[in-house]
């Protein structure tokens, strides 16, 4: 990446964005060609696959959704089902206002493409020395659901040519979330927030169950960081 201080040309930002979206490739790849296994296997072609992995672009939502449209689950149900699953955006996103609050014509985008594996990329708020921070985040967007999209065709494409057994493929998003889970672990310096979610996500668990505990433990874990807000801004800022 340029560290002179000078804005680095258009192909500096675009590429300094590709080698930051190296790590989510191969999961997003391999993730949606499980999508488009699984959504094959339901009887569902490969533009269902394309305009699923283009509109919807929610990977544990999508894997839900092939059960949804299998069972011909009602609007409501696809919903309430879409809310409940997808409701941790609505805590992480929070903390992403202020970065994206002047982005201008990126901002739709930015808002649309955050999904989990973005957010661990573009959390800390750095961008290139000199670069664009809104352009260098929409192309670390734009490249993360191109992977994506590109899994969820291929994989419809290989559900049509060769035959797979479907058991097990709904595992790999708890397999991309514990990667990402380990690699900001590792690369991070403060692991106050990973505790809180680890602690706040198992008690919830406990109390309310497998099927009740993800909105409660989103709750916990916002009120413990707000709490813990000073301390970590301060760790933050000396560090």
């Amino acid at each position: 990446m340029n560290t002179d201080g000078k804005a680095p040309a258009g192909g500096g930002v675009v590429k300094s964005a590709f080698v930051t979206s190296i790590p989510v490739m191969a999961g997003y790849v391999v993730l949606g060609i499980g999508f488009g296994i699984l959504l094959r296997d339901a009887g569902y072609g490969v533009l269902w696959s394309l305009a699923m992995g283009v509109f919807i672009y929610a990977g544990s939502m999508q894997y839900v959704g092939v059960g949804l449209l299998a069972g011909g689950a009602s609007i409501l149900t696809a919903a309430l089902t879409t809310f409940m699953v997808n409701a941790r955006h609505l805590f992480y996103s929070i903390s992403m206002i202020g970065r994206y609050r002047d982005a201008g014509k990126y901002k739709p985008y930015l808002i649309f493409g955050l999904t989990d594996e973005t957010y661990s990329l573009l959390c800390d708020g750095e961008a290139p020395a000199g670069a664009d921070p809104h352009l260098y985040r929409f192309l670390v967007s734009i490249f993360n659901q191109c992977y994506w999209v590109t899994g969820c065709v291929l994989g419809n494409l290989l559900g049509a040519a060769l035959p797979f057994s479907t058991e097990g493929i709904e595992f790999s998003m708890t397999a991309l979330f514990i990667a990402s889970f380990t690699q900001q672990w590792l690369t991070s310096r403060d692991h106050i927030p990973a505790v809180v979610g680890l602690l706040g996500s198992l008690a919830c668990l406990l109390i309310f169950g497998a099927d009740s505990f993800l909105i409660p433990a989103m709750l916990v874990i916002t009120l413990a960081l707000t709490l813990l807000r000073p301390r970590l801004t301060g760790k933050g800022a000396g560090g």
